[in-house]
């Protein structure tokens, strides 16, 4: 049996696999008759609550008001009869630790009436709060590990649900979690606390220009989410992508995203099976997928929903990787999240879609006809540029990891240099503003394609920029720098909490002017320019890719913080603690203990990969070339012969002394006591080190006989499905 042996089952059983139905009940249904038939939504909780009740819920859910106590036990019934009418036999609370995953601890119904017989209960008690063990969880040094007690808190803006197991269901109610002492231990609850925040300035602001019907402004967000898929059978043959989520090494094959054919290309059948089970799945749980398509690099997918509130939209996220993953399994695919699973390809992001509504559905960053005139949508608008201007530096911590530095500024994703494009007619209105020449209409302006069958297509008030991070996309911002296996609840957060800064320095900016006799227009206009002005330097319109900019950057004062442990540390200056402790989306204490876990994780994924890395050279590479040099060696002495021994010989001794220079530097790193030190060292010396085994172990794999390599190879795993 050959080395290769395994590899070469896995091909056999990709190429003849069969195509994953769905459920003959499933097939057909419309999703109008599907959507939300997990989820105790409006319409559940009409049936079920009683009417005062169902009102006073509704109120917390729309408003943001607070939970009246008295209603839980009322709920907390109607969600067990709904619960069990559906075949659920546990509950839990489900909630988003600082791991990036959900957690959950499911209880059963079940228990026993006076008489000693068994019955369900739910009661308001078990609804509102949950005691999971806190001591394993990340929490940055606010607890030790006697220090057991944790509260899980339902969040009652975002809808309960129910998931379908294989042999059960579990009802899960969406929380917050947080420590005995009320530290948020949550990815969850600094979210909500800025939109809190969010909220409170932007009605001041809706309130000087008169409106007096809203009652609250909060974030929208729709999270585009990429992914990998391959094969289960290459997925379990790849240690480094079981244990790291990514390939540590894999020479790239003759025909990866070159010819760029997959990019929105015919959805091959046993792909399209998986989306539309998955599709299937996040209709019932009441999550709005909208599109599906190939992405651009082999292999690569993408899905997006319709819009939703932040909160709603993060927890939805983590549901939509979760279900992806697991459906996956059922079509024997492997789903990566991972930013940068397969070198020489583009990775994976999470292109996150910003906006601001009011109670009454207006969406506050669409302009109208003419921007010029339309004061409301200026200052939201300029009040996001002085946001994410002064607040680039923490946005850059917010989706700051191992993965992710492998796909920032690696010319298909965002360079780490956080800047903001707005397009050619808002750059026209604010030049026009800074200039003091206000005035003009804003026309629609029409393409016209020349074929007499097809009509005229309007166009958008801006072209697209796909290399900026921050790109304004007509009625909303695209935080394009987000990763793909992240979840969006601190990048949000910390978005929501720059532009309330921002908000509440315009309110007093404005009372002022006011105060001292100008009028509205007078007064927003030269607040606006004033903020036009300020922000001019994270203005970009051009390449973010290109090198001219990275040096343009630099003159602006722009920060370009390459690596983790650089942009993580923007968490702990004076100025950015204080900012987020007076927007209440962290405490000094919980900064301190974020930057702490962020810290903690990036070193233990480097070093899991140091592991994993020296592993497959030791139990993988070295053996194939071994066996490969003994094939030459005894197939004679002809010169072409002696001249691939060299070579493979000279491959070998790269691979055994880079490896001892990964070993070196990860030494140095292991010895360093200080978090942020050993953290540099990583970044600084071993991730290099480590880039340089890879290159040295490629050039093994492209020497060796097909028959010795034991790792399925790229071109297998991207392009056979």
């Amino acid at each position: 049996m050959s080395d290769a042996s395994g590899r070469l089952w896995a091909i056999r059983e990709v190429t003849s696999r069969q195509i994953r139905s769905l459920p003959e009940m499933a097939r057909g249904v419309k999703v109008a008759e599907t959507f939300g038939s997990n989820t105790f939504d409006t319409s559940a909780m009409k049936k079920k609550l009683p009417k005062s009740v169902f009102g006073s819920l509704q109120e917390t859910i729309r408003r943001g008001s607070r939970l009246e106590p008295g209603i839980a036990n009322e709920v907390a019934h109607a969600v067990k009869e709904w619960a069990l009418e559906k075949g659920a036999t546990h509950f839990c609370h489900w909630f988003q630790p600082q791991t990036g995953l959900t957690a959950e601890k499911h209880d059963a119904f079940l228990t026993f009436d006076d008489e000693g017989l068994p019955m369900e209960r739910f009661s308001g008690a078990q609804l509102i709060q949950s005691e999971p063990d806190a001591s394993s969880f990340p929490s940055g040094g606010m607890r030790t590990t006697f220090e057991a007690r944790g509260y899980t808190a339902w969040d009652p803006s975002s809808p309960i649900f129910i998931v379908e197991g294989p042999n059960g269901k579990t009802l899960c109610v969406p929380s917050v979690f947080i420590s005995y002492h009320g530290d948020a231990l949550d990815n969850k609850t600094p979210l909500l606390r800025s939109m809190e925040a969010l909220s409170e300035r932007a009605l001041a602001i809706l309130r000087l220009f008169g409106d007096k019907t809203s009652v609250r402004v909060v974030p929208t967000m729709g999270a585009e989410q990429e992914y990998f898929l391959v094969d289960r059978a290459f997925y379990s043959l790849r240690p480094d992508l079981v244990s790291c989520g990514r390939t540590l090494l894999g020479a790239r094959p003759p025909k990866g995203q070159e010819l760029e054919d997959h990019y929105f290309g015919s959805i091959k059948d046993r792909v399209l099976a998986f989306m539309q089970e998955a599709e299937h799945e996040l209709y019932k749980l009441g999550i709005p997928i909208k599109t599906r398509h190939n992405e651009v690099a082999p292999s690569q997918y993408e899905t997006a929903p319709i819009f939703e509130e932040a909160n709603v939209a993060s927890d939805h996220n983590q549901i939509v990787m979760e279900t992806m993953t697991r459906v996956a399994r059922r079509h024997n695919f492997a789903c990566l999240l991972h930013e940068k699973p397969f070198a020489g390809v583009n990775g994976s992001g999470k292109h996150c879609n910003w906006s601001m509504q009011d109670s009454n559905g207006r969406n506050l960053l669409e302009p109208g006809a003419t921007p010029q005139r339309n004061l409301e949508f200026l200052v939201f608008l300029t009040a996001t540029l002085r946001g994410v201007h002064r607040r680039a530096g923490l946005l850059r911590a917010a989706i700051a990891s191992s993965g992710n530095d492998h796909r920032l500024g690696a010319n298909e994703a965002p360079p780490a240099i956080i800047s903001v494009f707005l397009g050619e007619q808002l750059t026209h209105v604010l030049d026009a503003i800074e200039k003091g020449e206000i005035g003009g209409q804003a026309g629609i302006d029409k393409i016209g394609l020349g074929i007499r069958q097809l009509p005229e297509i309007a166009k958008d008030q801006t072209d697209r920029n796909r290399t900026s991070p921050f790109a304004f996309t007509g009625n909303k911002f695209e935080f394009r720098a987000v990763s793909s296996a992240a979840s969006i609840s601190i990048p949000v957060a910390f978005l929501n909490a720059a532009v309330a800064e921002a908000l509440g320095e315009f309110e007093a900016a404005l009372k002022d002017r006011l105060a001292r006799g100008a009028s509205l227009p007078d007064a927003v206009l030269a607040v606006v320019k004033e903020a036009i002005v300020a922000t001019k330097a994270i203005r970009f319109e051009g390449n973010n890719y290109s090198a001219e900019w990275v040096d343009e950057a630099a003159r602006r004062g722009l920060p370009n913080l390459r690596r983790t442990p650089e942009a993580l540390a923007e968490m702990v200056k004076k100025d950015a603690r204080e900012f987020l402790a007076r927007t209440r989306v962290f405490s000094e204490t919980e900064v301190e203990a974020r930057y702490h876990v962020k810290i903690e994780r990036y070193i233990k994924d480097i070093e899991i990969e140091v592991e994993a890395l020296k592993s497959l050279v030791q139990t993988h590479v070295l053996p194939a070339a071994y066996r490969q040099h003994s094939l030459l060696s005894s197939a004679g002495a002809r010169r072409a012969i002696s001249v691939a021994l060299e070579r493979l010989g000279g491959h070998m001794d790269d691979v055994l002394t880079r490896v001892g220079e990964l070993q070196e530097a990860s030494d140095r790193a292991s010895a360093e006591a200080s978090l942020e030190k050993r953290a540099h060292l990583l970044a600084e010396e071993v991730v290099p080190a480590m880039a340089s085994v890879r290159e040295a172990c490629d050039r093994v794999e492209e020497s060796v006989a097909d028959e010795f390599w034991s790792l399925p190879k790229y071109r297998e795993m991207l392009l056979l499905v």
